[in-house]
């Protein structure tokens, strides 16, 4: 019973629902983080948090005398040591802001998940002492954070994921393109977005980011019911973008859209990891716990 208890604040603060109850984005950067980490420290992943920053896991060819026996005793995993330069990354998160992205079938929206994803992760790079930035983009570019490391920078990020607004069409790739034209120093990508868009310019433009020497990866935002298709009657649908509607039997049509949504996720999934990007597909029901731990991951591998 007291294990049980012990855990609900961790669970609690990754809920995307009680996470939109928090009263500022910096309340609900710091909730998510720590109640990752907590869940981190209890996990058999590391068997710590608080100095997760200092260490990476152990890859063939690393010196065996940097070995960490304590953390080793601790975790029953090999950890070597980060040194200072392993430490610092220039990190950027690109948000969609399109106006897809303001879709919601429940209490949260894919733009109040990626807000939330992406003050989370500024989090965790500043936890990191890694430089970050933050792009929000439709069409074109709206709100351009630079990278940046000295105090306050973090706050001026987590200001601008407050102050963000629905925009206009996608363009997912103009703003890719755009970053990876304007790129002077290698770094970490994290593109936060439904991807609604076409497929064939996004991973284009995504593989424009991995040549120039980033390490990126995707966090495909969707709604459940983008997947499910919960929809029986017959009942109009607009495009939230255009503008365009369309009345139709939604149960008629269910089984054909729910194969092109998965269609569309397998072929970024397979795509992106055959161009060596890493892929996460979330949805906007589930605890932010999952595009934390992927992030680590990609991390620790730089």
């Amino acid at each position: 019973m007291g294990a049980a208890a012990t855990d609900r604040p961790a669970l609690g603060c990754l809920d995307p629902e009680v996470v939109a109850n928090l009263g500022s984005m910096e309340l609900r950067a710091r909730a998510v983080v720590e109640g990752f980490l907590l869940g981190l420290h209890r996990s058999p992943w590391t068997g710590f948090s608080a100095e997760f920053s200092e260490y990476r896991q152990y890859m063939p060819g690393d010196d065996l005398s940097s070995l960490d026996w304590k953390v080793y005793g601790r975790s029953d995993r090999f950890y070597v040591k980060r040194f200072e330069e392993e430490t610092n990354v220039d990190c950027r998160i690109l948000l969609d802001v399109s106006a897809s992205m303001s879709y919601r079938s429940g209490a949260v929206s894919k733009l109040q998940y990626g807000s939330y994803l992406a003050a989370a992760l500024a989090w965790l790079m500043n936890r990191q002492r890694d430089a970050v930035g933050l792009l929000t983009f439709d069409e074109w570019v709206v709100t351009n954070v630079p990278v940046g490391a000295r105090p306050g920078h973090l706050r001026r990020i987590l200001v601008a994921l407050e102050q963000i607004r629905i925009g206009r069409r996608s363009n997912v790739s103009q703003a890719l393109n755009a970053l990876a034209a304007a790129m002077r120093r290698r770094g970490m990508v994290a593109l936060i977005s439904d991807l609604l868009d076409d497929p064939d310019a996004v991973v284009a433009g995504l593989k424009h980011l991995k040549f120039r020497g980033s390490e990126v990866i995707v966090f495909h935002v969707l709604d459940p019911a983008e997947l499910q298709f919960p929809f029986e009657r017959a009942t109009r649908f607009q495009d939230l973008e255009t503008g365009r509607e369309v009345t139709t039997v939604a149960g008629e049509i269910r089984d054909g859209y729910v194969r092109e949504m998965e269609r569309m996720a397998a072929r970024y999934g397979r795509d992106l990891r055959l161009a060596g990007i890493e892929y996460c597909r979330v949805q906007t029901v589930q605890p932010l716990d999952g595009a934390l731990r992927e992030y680590l991951a990609t991390r620790s591998r730089r």
